[in-house]
């Protein structure tokens, strides 16, 4: 659960990070004393370059949900297994105990019988 909580912080963090840029870039330009094609110009680029790295976030997230949910697919795997080998040690308990019990009887019945 703490992983979910971890990776939802950090995605509101990275969205605050690109709205931030966004509103900052803006903010610059505008403010810029240059020509209206060159704000442009450099609105453009910023674009780009916040584009970028939105798509390099976008990726490093993407890669960590993936290793989160290798992760926890092996520990899921590891838990099953575990599970099915107690179950087959009890099962294998139970039987030697049904074998102790049929040879008590057994021997039970035939010093009965003697």
């Amino acid at each position: 659960m703490s992983n979910q909580d971890s990776g939802a912080q950090m995605s509101a963090f990275f969205a605050g990070v690109l709205i931030g840029g966004l509103v900052g870039a803006a903010a610059a330009l505008l403010l810029a004393p240059q020509s209206g094609e060159e704000t442009r110009r450099q609105i453009g680029r910023a674009g780009i370059d916040l584009r970028d790295r939105a798509q390099d976030t976008l990726e490093d997230a993407r890669e960590r949900a993936e290793a989160t949910i290798a992760d926890a697919r092996r520990r899921a795997e590891r838990i099953v297994e575990e599970a099915r080998e107690r179950a087959e040690q009890i099962v294998r308990e139970a039987r030697a105990q049904v074998e102790r019990a049929a040879e008590q009887a057994r021997s039970t019945a035939s010093s009965g019988e003697a």
